[in-house]
């Protein structure tokens, strides 16, 4: 087992339909202003940018992102990232109940490879620890993406 690989999943449901869910998630750049965890996004280019992100633990991961999907058809986005994350994130919202009804189910899928040197040399002992962190940044991100649709749903 590498202990350094992780894959994580978490499903959110929102208030708000898939395509504002959609516009929300397309622009990383907004991300700061509703999810505290992820502290800086500097776009790089059209589809490229770098980000910073701190949880509870005390140190900052640093990435640069270039997305390799983005269907406003089904839906989804998707960047891959290197740096002290290696590997892929993907986001994808689906219409919440078989009426059609207003919310979102959406799915956030992470397959990566830490990097960062520190995280690498105390990978076995605080793995728990890493995966509790995701966790929180996780929970805090579903409950800012929802005060965000809530707040201004015009605006997305």
């Amino acid at each position: 087992m590498d202990w350094c690989h992780y894959r994580f999943r978490s499903s959110w449901d929102v208030e708000a339909g898939p395509d504002a869910v959609y516009r929300v998630l397309e622009r990383p750049d907004e991300y700061p202003t509703w999810w505290p965890q992820v502290r800086e996004v500097r776009r790089t280019g059209e589809t490229t940018g770098t980000l910073r992100f701190r949880s509870a633990l005390p140190y900052d991961l640093f990435v640069t992102a270039h997305a390799i999907r983005q269907d406003p058809q089904a839906r989804v986005l998707e960047v891959a990232m290197y740096g002290d994350l290696e590997g892929w994130v993907r986001w994808t919202m689906l219409q919440n109940g078989a009426d059609g009804g207003a919310g979102t189910h959406l799915v956030f899928e992470e397959d990566v490879v830490v990097n960062k040197p520190l995280m690498r040399r105390l990978a076995l002992p605080c793995r728990p620890l890493f995966r509790a962190n995701h966790a929180l940044m996780m929970r805090q991100g579903r409950r800012g993406l929802r005060a965000r649709l809530a707040t201004a749903p015009n605006a997305v």
